[in-house]
């Protein structure tokens, strides 16, 4: 009996002012996310290892660079300055300071499922990105002096990956709160392109391959999918229960 208690308990905890969003059309469309997020990033993995995407990553790399001059980037020195700072937003400093600040503002108003569920879902996500980069070892591009400092391998592209896990898995909280989708179309917008600009930056300052990008966006958005997934059919599955104990 004790032990039922407390697994309610902790039931109750996670899903404590946690909206997933509707109930019949959220998890198709994830699953979906998912699919064409994993095999994305399985096609372009093996098109890294086996080197036939090295001529397609250069001509993509050098479209962000003067012709005829490879050291230089396009642009003037102001544009340079700002990738610099908009690559910054999808820094682990920066991330981790928005999710300490948004999970304290969760636990003080007693939504420590949302926490759980941003905490979580990012953690991991760091995680892998860390893991996949021990694993491919790929080494940063060599065609240029790098604009920013980098201290890991190449791929897949740590900062496109977690942005687009952390600011969809945000976004996804936020979601669940709005009535209107016109509201809902705009939060995901705004942190699609903020993975966006991101990744870009990356390849404008020299630090990655266009692949190791697109295989981080790819990867971060079916990860981040599968998080809200799994929550959502916690907090399904809490529902169910509760109904059926009131009855």
């Amino acid at each position: 009996m004790a032990e039922s208690k407390i697994t309610e308990t902790l039931r109750d905890w996670l899903v404590r002012g946690l909206k997933t969003g509707n109930a019949n059309r959220l998890p198709v469309l994830l699953l979906g996310i998912i699919t064409l997020g994993v095999y994305g990033f399985i096609e372009i993995a093996d098109e890294v290892a086996e080197g036939e995407i090295r001529h397609f990553d250069e001509a993509l790399f050098l479209m962000f660079r003067v012709a005829g001059d490879p050291s230089r980037a396009l642009g003037p020195a102001w544009l340079q300055e700002t990738a610099v700072e908009v690559t910054a937003v999808g820094g682990y400093p920066l991330i981790v300071l928005t999710l300490a600040a948004v999970c304290g503002f969760f636990i003080v108003t007693r939504h420590y499922g949302a926490a759980l569920y941003a905490v979580a879902s990012i953690g991991s996500g760091a995680l892998i990105s860390y893991t996949l980069k021990q694993y491919y070892a790929r080494p940063r591009p060599d065609l240029v002096d790098h604009l920013d400092t980098v201290h890991t391998a190449s791929f897949p592209s740590g900062h496109a990956l977690v942005t687009t896990v952390a600011y969809l898995t945000l976004a996804a909280i936020v979601v669940g709160y709005l009535e209107t989708g016109r509201a809902r179309i705009y939060v995901i917008s705004v942190a699609v392109l903020v993975a966006v600009m991101v990744g870009v930056s990356r390849v404008y300052l020299g630090v990655h391959w266009p692949s190791d990008v697109a295989a981080g966006w790819a990867l971060g958005a079916a990860w981040a999918s599968f998080s809200w997934l799994i929550f959502h059919m916690l907090q399904r599955r809490d529902l169910r229960t509760r109904k059926w104990q009131t009855q």
